[in-house]
This record gives C-alpha cells, structure tokens and sequence, in this order.
C-alpha cells in the first residue's frame, strides 16, 4: 500500500484576482478589496501587498495612500468570487480523484499512489496550467505526505519565486529545510496565541515544534497540538473529507450601512437574515429547533447611548421553513426590542439541528408526529411546506427575478424587493458587476 501523499492547492489572492480576471485595464494596479459596508480591507493584490497595505486596516487610514498610489477599490463581491470557486473546484475534481473543498479559495488532493504515473513537481505544474487556462485564476500547489506539511509546502511555494508555484516536501531533508525558515505561530493549526506560549517554551520554529517529544506537548497544550507534531514528522493523522462536517449552528447577521431607528426597519432585517438562514439551513438538509436573535448598537461609538441583547426561543417541533423560522424571530425581536437607540447590527443563530425522522417529541406535545412519517411533524403540512419551500429555492436560484417574503421589505420607489437601496442595508459603493452568473452582466465585445 502506497504511502499517503496530500496536495494543497490554494488560489493566490483570490478575491482580488477575481476582480481583476474581467478589468484587464487593472493588470499592474493595486486593488483592495473591502469588507462589508466598505469598512476594512479583507483582500489585496501583490500591487497593493508591496505597498504595505495591512489586511484588515480601516478604509479611512489609507486613504492617503489610495490617492497617491491610485489604488482600485472593491465592494465584497461574493456572488462572482463563490461562482469562480465553483469553477475551480469542479476543476480540481476532474483531475483528482478525491478532493477535500477547505475553503473557498482552497483544497486538499489526494495523490496516494499517482507518482508511479506522473511525478509530483509534474502534476502540480498541470494543475496550474489548466486552472489559469480554464479559470484564469492562478494557483499554487504544496505536495506532502500529510496535510499539515502540504500547507507549508505550499506556503513556501507562495513565498519563493524560484519554486514556480510548486513545492514538493516528499523528501525529508526538504522537509526539515523548510520548517526552519517558518516561524511556528504560522504552522497550520497553531496561530498566535498558542505561538507565544510554545516561544516562552524555547520552540520558535517549526522545526523546533517537530523535534519536540509528542507526550510532553500533549501535557501542556491539547492532542490536537500532539497531532500536528506528528504530521511535520511525517505521520499522517488528518483524514481528507470529501464530504464537509454538517453545522451545527447557523448564523446570519450584518452590521448596518446606517444605523437603525425604528422597529419596522429592524423587523425587516431580522425576517432578511430569517430567509438567508433557512436557504442555508434547507441546503444542509437539517431542521433546526432554536433560534437566537440579537440586537446591539456600536461599541465603538461612546456617545450614544448603549444597548445589547439576545433571546433565544424554540419552535414546538424541528423545521426549516422560512415562515416558521420568522414567525419565532418576530416575536422575539418584539422581547428585547428598545426604542431610543441607534442600532449598529442584528442578526439571528439558528441551533439544535435534527435530520429528517430523527425528532422525537415529548410525551406532551400536542403535534407528535406519524408513525410512519419519515419527516419530523411541523406546525404546517409537511409535504406542502416542502413543495414550497423547494420551489422557492429553485426559482431563487435562477438569478432571475426572486420571489421574497413581504416582511423583508419593498423598496417602495420601483414596487421591487431592493435590499441595496433599504436604509440597513450594507453599503457597497464599489460592488463590481456579477460577471458569470448575471445574464445583463455578462461582458460585451465590441
């Protein structure tokens, strides 16, 4: 049986490559891309890397700097960077035959016994060939027998021009070179915290982290560190999943692009976030029985009067109907609602997750489900909420003209649902069109 072999292939700035896949007039110009309600900088291009901007620094600190150096501005435009994940991950499919989705800029491949057909350096450069011809996109690709070497292979092929994208740590001696160079709070796994504590241990690299004794590392920090001092040795104890771990919670908030006055406004974001969270919650296909809503004004504004809450209720039984879902959060964003406060962002926790026939009730409760039903009984007809509900999602998934729900608002100027123009609504000032999945988006060649 062959040894393990993992590849890690990670898209290089990915939002900010997607934006700059359709604007070939900004090929050498820095770009950012910003977070919501254009607040902080989440994505750079190499351009703006090299001009030392900061991920995560406030807009309003660089402004400076964007005027000087005309650096190009983005809204988050996570419809076009989640369609051209889509179309890189789908290509990585076809070139492995298993394939772990980690992110959406990122997957692991199992190569387990294809050197005997194709060498690893080889296949990594395929693989950046045919993504950047297929997508555009461009990929580096980390080789490793273990998925926690396959991250810092692929780091060092990010970081070192001379590799050409690709790092093979097959060979041990490679290996070791390698983990001297990485500081250890950039091991996968590690980060900041546990970093400082493992540096006041003497381990400043990863090197370091590999040559500790495993026992003595699970004694002080946790078997999740010990695993993660086995996989640089070496020892592969991360399966790949091809299927994602189901969620256990759901959550949908957004800060506001204008700070919320009235309960009506709430009660349309609320219900918002009500709707988004059953579209994820149907696709997980689980019925959730509690929900939490909350409620808070800016920390950050000392001026104004300050006000945070939550409430959790439950439904009578498991669903994940949208009607049922808002009906609950309507009433308990009626419990905490405040008048008199200027609010800076809501949202809603969906919790408690069943599968279909899994729900048992109490003895009770009134609505206990048939015996032969293979769905949890809910407070509407089953079949007919399911009908509905799948109905919804099909057309809503079109793109087209979406159907929605009269609590999440009408943009009263065009008859239209418009939640770009509601007062709470995030702000998108520099939202780039959707390319690949707006039918009037789609660009024209003149």
């Amino acid at each position: 049986m062959s040894d393990p072999t993992f590849a890690l292939v990670d898209c290089n700035n990915f939002y900010a490559s997607c934006e700059k896949l359709f604007r070939p007039d900004l090929k050498d110009r820095p770009i950012v891309v910003l977070s919501n309600n254009d607040g902080c900088v989440v994505a750079r291009s190499k351009e703006a890397k090299a001009l030392g901007i900061k991920m995560g620094v406030p807009i309003f600190k660089i402004r400076h700097e964007i005027r000087q150096h005309n650096i190009a501005l983005f809204s988050s435009n996570y419809t076009l960077y989640a369609d051209m994940s889509a179309r890189v991950m789908r290509t990585l499919e076809d070139l492995a035959q298993r394939v772990e989705i980690y992110s959406i800029d990122e997957a692991f491949l199992d190569l387990t016994g294809t050197q005997s057909l194709i060498s690893n350096s080889v296949f990594g450069q395929k693989v950046r060939q045919i993504i950047g011809d297929w997508t555009g996109i461009t990929v580096c690709v980390g080789i490793a027998p273990t998925k926690t070497l396959a991250k810092m292979a692929n780091h060092g092929a990010k970081k070192y021009p001379g590799t050409q994208g690709v790092v093979d740590l097959s060979d041990p001696q490679r290996q070791q070179r390698l983990m001297a160079l990485l500081p250890v709070d950039e091991v996968w796994g590690i980060g900041r915290r546990l970093g400082l504590r493992l540096q006041q241990m003497g381990i400043n690299s990863a090197l370091d982290l590999a040559n500790a004794n495993p026992k003595h590392i699970r004694q002080h920090f946790s078997v999740v560190v010990e695993r993660t001092v086995r996989e640089l040795n070496g020892e592969s104890c991360i399966e790949l999943e091809e299927a994602p771990p189901t969620k256990k919670q759901i959550v949908c908030s957004r800060s506001f692009g204008e700070r919320v006055t009235t309960l009506q406004e709430m009660r349309e974001a609320i219900c918002q976030h009500s709707v988004r969270a059953a579209e994820k919650l149907r696709k997980e296909k689980r019925y959730a029985k509690v929900i939490n809503v909350f409620i808070r004004t800016s920390p950050f504004n000392a001026q104004q009067p300050q006000y945070s809450n939550s409430i959790s209720g439950e439904l009578s039984v498991p669903s994940d109907d949208s009607r049922d879902l808002i009906n609950l959060a309507m009433r308990l964003l009626e419990c905490i609602w405040r008048d008199g406060y200027a609010y800076a962002k809501a949202g809603i926790m969906l919790s408690d997750f069943y599968e279909a026939g899994i729900y048992q009730p109490s003895l009770f409760e009134q609505e206990a489900p048939q015996s032969n039903s293979r769905e949890p009984k809910k407070s509407r007809e089953p079949k007919k909420s399911q009908a509905l509900m799948s109905t919804l999602d099909k057309i809503n998934r079109q793109g087209k003209n979406k159907l929605f729900f009269a609590g999440q608002g009408i943009n009263k100027s065009s008859g239209n649902k418009s939640s770009g123009t509601k007062n709470w609504a995030m702000k998108r000032e520099h939202l780039s069109p959707a390319y690949t999945t707006n039918w009037n988006d789609i660009l024209k060649v003149k």
